[in-house]
Order: structure tokens, then C-alpha cells, then sequence
């Protein structure tokens, strides 16, 4: 007898095994981490986890154990190559289980290879300190601008205060200092593996609320993601150079960073 209570799932027309853990994943409540691995090693792992235990206990009470996340990336690249784009998705835990994680494995993408032409947009992440399911709003704002010639969108609020970009986080560079949008963003690894290479090397680094208006005051720009670091040569009209020496430091410093073991 069929159990009629039971979900059917069909997919472009053909029927698949209904696992209870798909509804989890279609209903857009979790979050995850992106990284790219070399040779079983990431940079910034540690901020990966963190952020990873911050953000599930926010969400749904409980803690994750970091040792448990890497022996399961290393479990899910064992039968890869060590070098591959992975990313860690948390849903909420099962009763009496503790929360339930998915590694996907793909080939590795390479760092962006040219300077990135932005577009701005009005639009803001709703609970943008996490790095949550459900990202329609920036992804349909990619697709547009990308369809416009663009690479990356530059999300801001109403007023004009710049946050973040779609995929990315921003920083600018004048008077040898690097300065990030003090606005509701996510803390991204990449930024943060940066800003402590930057207090390594001395290079001053400031977080300050910066506007659509002050985009021409800037000598320079860069975007930072899991991908890596890209100098970015345009904002809408405003353009920068580049070579600039300050995101010629910022992007060396990136390739310098140190990597961690999984």
C-alpha cells in the first residue's frame, strides 16, 4: 500500500526519493560558508568556523563543533581533488541530533582575472551579519547588472549609504589608508583575512559610513569574496585606476596570507 502522507518530489517531470532533509534544504532556513581549498588547506579557517558556530547558534540555539565541520570537508574531498571550491551549508538539527550539515565539492574557480566594473542598486540584505539561504533579492540584482555589461552589484541603502556588494565586500583605498562601508553587511572571511594581514604589515585600515557621493573622492576601490581579491575600475560613472598602489598591496597581501590545514 502507498502511504499517502508520504511527500512525492518530481523533478522536470521524474520522480525522485523524497528525503525528509530536502524539505529542510528547499525551505531557505540555514546558512553556509564558501572556500576555496589548495592542496587540503584554506585560508582564514578558523574565521570559517567561527563564523559557522556564530551564526547556527543564533539561528537555531546550538552550537556547531568545528572539528566536526573539517573532518567532514575532509571526508567530502577524499574523494575529490584536494583543490575545490567547497562549501558548508547548516540546517536546523534533528530532534536529539545536532545540526545538519552539507559539504558540496566543485572544481576550484580561480581568482578574477581583470578589474570589476560595478553598478549600484537600491537594495539591502534583510539580516545581512549572516550568511543566509534565500538570497533572491541580490541574485536577481546580479542578474540585471551583469546583463548590463557590469560584473558585480554595489547594494545601498536609500539614502545612498554603500554596504556591500552582491557577492562581494568593498574597500577603498585614499591617503594610504583602506577604508570598508561602516553599514548592515556580512563580516566576510576574505575581509577579515585581510584586515589582519593589514595590521601585520602596518597598513592603517578604518570602517566609516561612505555614500554614493563620496564614490569620486576614492583613489582606488577593491572587492573581496571567497574567490579572492579584484580591483574594481569603475562604480556606475565614477572610475578608478586599476594599478593603484595601496590595491596592489591589498591584493599581494591576499596572496601572502597564510593557509590552514583542514
Amino acid at each position: 500500500m502507498t502511504d499517502s502522507t508520504a511527500p512525492r518530489i518530481e523533478i522536470n517531470g521524474r520522480a525522485t526519493e523524497a528525503d525528509p532533509l530536502l524539505f529542510d534544504m528547499l525551505s531557505g532556513q540555514g546558512h553556509f560558508t564558501a572556500m576555496q581549498v589548495r592542496t587540503g588547506r584554506v585560508r582564514g579557517l578558523d574565521l570559517h568556523l567561527h563564523r559557522l558556530d556564530v551564526a547556527t547558534r543564533e539561528l537555531f540555539g546550538v552550537g556547531l563543533d568545528g572539528e566536526l565541520v573539517r573532518d567532514r570537508i575532509r571526508h567530502a574531498l577524499r574523494e575529490r581533488s584536494q583543490d575545490a571550491a567547497v562549501r558548508v551549508y547548516v540546517y536546523h538539527p534533528d530532534p536529539g541530533d545536532g545540526p545538519v550539515t552539507v559539504m558540496t565539492v566543485r572544481p576550484p574557480v580561480p581568482e578574477p582575472g581583470t578589474a570589476q566594473r560595478l553598478r549600484s542598486v537600491a537594495y539591502q540584505r534583510p539580516a545581512a551579519h549572516l550568511k543566509h539561504l534565500g538570497g533572491f533579492g541580490q541574485r536577481y540584482h546580479l542578474s540585471r547588472v551583469q546583463q548590463e555589461g557590469f560584473d558585480e552589484a554595489l547594494l545601498v541603502a536609500p539614502d545612498g549609504a554603500v554596504a556591500e556588494g552582491a557577492t562581494t565586500n568593498i574597500g577603498f583605498v585614499k591617503d594610504g589608508k583602506v577604508i570598508w562601508p561602516d553599514a548592515p553587511a556580512l563580516q566576510g572571511t576574505t575581509m577579515l583575512v585581510l584586515r589582519r594581514e593589514l595590521d601585520r604589515a602596518g597598513v592603517p585600515w578604518t570602517q566609516r559610513p561612505v555614500h554614493t557621493d563620496d564614490l569620486a573622492s576614492f583613489e582606488g576601490a577593491f572587492v573581496s569574496n571567497s574567490q579572492g581579491v579584484a580591483a574594481v575600475s569603475a562604480i556606475d560613472d565614477t572610475r578608478y585606476p586599476a594599478d593603484t598602489e595601496l590595491v596592489r598591496t591589498v591584493r599581494s597581501l591576499y596572496q601572502a596570507a597564510p593557509w590552514d590545514e583542514i
